[in-house]
């Protein structure tokens, strides 16, 4: 069944992944950025939206810069809250279906056990805040919605932990990482495939989506330097950085993290859906994908 899809934030990391996974099974893709449409504005959304009269929006714009959020309020709440809204009541009126990308950052981070879709959320950050209300949003506004809560996400598409790591690992002796907070892995090309086959679906509701499996970031970061050195990323005079481990409380930043953050996929069982690769085998095909681009 081919659809008109409509992709906000289609620049970003995941929307540019999402754009081609649902042009690869044969829809009719828009993707727009903010220089296509801008989400605060509510009568842009809707004329732009009811130009193209899509049959499913997925909206992945928002506000990610996390700590920059905690002093830049009003801005995190326009795009993530105000946006989220306008962008909702605009396929609402043509009775789109709407998948809207979330975050772990909703959950305080207290916990112990995976957290699973109809926890309680507890955001500590305005970014969590700003982004749990575009999920309330989303729930009252919309009568077609799914929401996709992820975490950690990386892809070929934007800057991400994977990138940073391996820039510095070539540049730095030694690399301090976090071992205090805990989390899963996403690959952006895994999570535009999970939304490609919700989107055709009337399998509305919550989901968490991540890679398969957790870690740390101090254990994701040897996972990076041991599969890129295997890949050939690195000359081996130029590879010596030592990873060590450090506490949050060593590396303080304006915005609180969840220390714990690991996402229980009950969504995803619950309705019959493939579950995502374990996050190492999606790290290791994520360093061949960057590898790739850099040989050719």
């Amino acid at each position: 069944m081919r659809l008109r899809m409509l992709v906000t934030g289609a620049a970003g990391q995941l929307g540019y992944d999402v754009v081609k996974s649902l042009e690869a099974a044969g829809h009719h893709v828009l993707g727009c950025d903010r220089e296509q449409m801008n989400i605060t504005d509510q009568q842009q959304c809707t004329d732009q939206i009811e130009a193209f009269q899509p049959d499913v929006i997925v909206h992945c714009a928002a506000f990610t810069a996390v700590d920059q959020a905690e002093t830049d309020i009003d801005t995190a709440f326009a795009i993530n809250a105000a946006g989220t809204r306008n962008i909702t009541a605009a396929a609402e009126k043509l009775k789109a279906k709407l998948v809207y990308i979330s975050t772990d950052y909703v959950f305080d981070g207290t916990g112990d056990t995976p957290y699973q879709e109809y926890d309680i959320p507890n955001p500590q950050s305005v970014y969590g805040k700003s982004k749990l209300a575009g999920e309330q949003l989303v729930q009252s506004l919309s009568t077609r919605w799914f929401i996709i809560r992820t975490s950690w996400v990386f892809g070929s598409h934007g800057s991400n932990f994977v990138r940073t790591m391996l820039g510095l690992m070539t540049e730095r002796p030694q690399l301090q990482v976090v071992h205090d907070q805990k989390g899963s892995p996403t690959y952006t090309v895994d999570l535009a495939q999970l939304v490609a086959e919700l989107a055709v679906s009337e399998k509305y509701g919550m989901y968490h989506a991540s890679n398969a499996g957790s870690c740390t970031w101090y254990e994701f970061a040897q996972a990076i330097a041991e599969e890129a050195k295997k890949q050939g990323f690195f000359q081996a005079a130029a590879h010596s950085a030592q990873i060590i481990p450090c506490t949050t409380s060593q590396f303080p930043r304006p915005a609180p993290r969840p220390a714990y953050s690991v996402m229980d996929h009950l969504g995803i069982r619950m309705n019959g859906l493939q579950s995502m690769r374990p996050w190492r085998e999606a790290l290791i095909a994520f360093l061949h994908e960057l590898y790739t681009k850099k040989v050719n």
